[in-house]
């Protein structure tokens, strides 16, 4: 498991155990069929009372302080159990863009974006659902930051591939007032963004490994176990091999992120291969893991589908794959052969 060295058991079980809870119970619940782009307000309440919601905001802001490491086990855990989950959004990006603008937070619901210079923003994770949206605009030579009711902003709903809320949000910057934040802050907030959603591809793919491991020893064929197929065998070993690179390219750039405070000298490099690794995964994984699975993978009642679709969305939000590959490529060259291992080793 990523960063389990770094994650109190204790904390890795009751993550697992509340969104597992919160599965069961909406699996039964007659308003399991809800707005899927709504806060579940059950979960939220939960999540806030356990001081999940704010896991990473500075405690003197009533956070719980916890560090980067705490927070993967967190969307690992959501992304395990197939529960969607506005965290990102809440604690590791609005919250922290608030306290890097010296502003208060408090525990109103937040989405967070950077607007372009006509005040529009797309694929906003949560906006519309949130009670205030933390947006940060150029300003001169820098940006501002301003905790905005999203009464005061147009926000059309939208979805990304696996129905999660992605929104357009459109701000009058004449009407906003803020503070003023330097440009790596912002640099830095689409580097958190980029971090986040590949911890929570990582566990997609490794949700999918599991997944078709178990369905090809129980599932038979001519009498034999599906696992026992040649085909099926080298099918089920490249899903672990490439869920494999992705979690140790993810785990490095985590690793580097944490000690360094995020500004760790290599760590852009490091969050394109983290990047690139799982958004190349993500291809075969879910190819071959539909090929086991057949036409039974792609039905409602199975959970396949999930996991395969926040993957293949996820891979490609905070940058695409082709954006961060070209980094990646565009560092190599800068390094020049002398420098290339040593760029690579860290």
């Amino acid at each position: 498991m990523m960063s389990g060295s770094a994650v109190d058991r204790e904390l890795a079980d009751l993550l697992s155990a509340v969104f597992a809870t919160h599965r069961q119970r909406a699996a039964t619940d007659e308003s399991a069929d809800r707005d899927p782009s709504a806060w579940d307000p059950d979960l939220w309440q939960q999540l806030s009372e356990l001081g999940l919601a704010r896991l990473t905001g500075r405690e003197e802001n009533g956070g719980s302080g916890a560090d980067w490491f705490a927070a993967a086990a967190l969307l690992r855990a959501a992304a395990a159990h197939g529960v969607r989950t506005p965290v990102v959004e809440h604690d590791l990006l609005a919250g922290w863009l608030l306290s890097e603008a010296g502003s208060p937070v408090d525990d109103a619901r937040r989405s967070a974006c950077v607007l372009d210079r006509h005040g529009t923003a797309r694929n906003v994770g949560w906006a519309a659902g949130a009670e205030r949206v933390v947006v940060a605009w150029p300003s001169g030579g820098g940006y501002r930051v301003a905790d905005v009711n999203t009464s005061d902003l147009d926000i059309a709903a939208g979805t990304n591939v696996a129905g999660e809320p992605r929104d357009t949000v459109v701000a009058q910057l004449d009407s906003l007032t803020g503070a003023d934040v330097d440009t790596s802050v912002i640099d830095r907030f689409r580097l958190r963004g980029a971090m986040a959603r590949a911890v929570q591809t990582c566990a997609s793919l490794e949700r999918t490994l599991d997944l078709t491991s178990s369905y090809a020893v129980e599932r038979e064929q001519f009498g034999r176990p599906l696992a026992r197929f040649q085909a099926v065998t080298g099918l089920v070993a490249d899903i672990a091999a490439e869920t494999s690179l992705a979690e140790a390219a993810t785990e490095s750039a985590l690793t580097a992120a944490v000690r360094s405070d995020w500004s760790a000298p290599n760590l852009r490099f490091l969050v394109a291969v983290a990047r690139s690794c799982t958004g190349r995964a993500t291809s075969t994984v879910v190819r071959n893991a539909h090929q086991v699975h057949g036409a039974i993978g792609t039905t409602l009642e199975h959970p396949l589908h999930e996991v395969t679709l926040t993957a293949l969305a996820w891979r490609s939000e905070f940058g695409s794959v082709h954006e961060w590959e070209e980094i990646v490529a565009d560092a190599a060259v800068a390094a020049g052969a002398d420098g290339l291992w040593p760029l690579i080793s860290g």
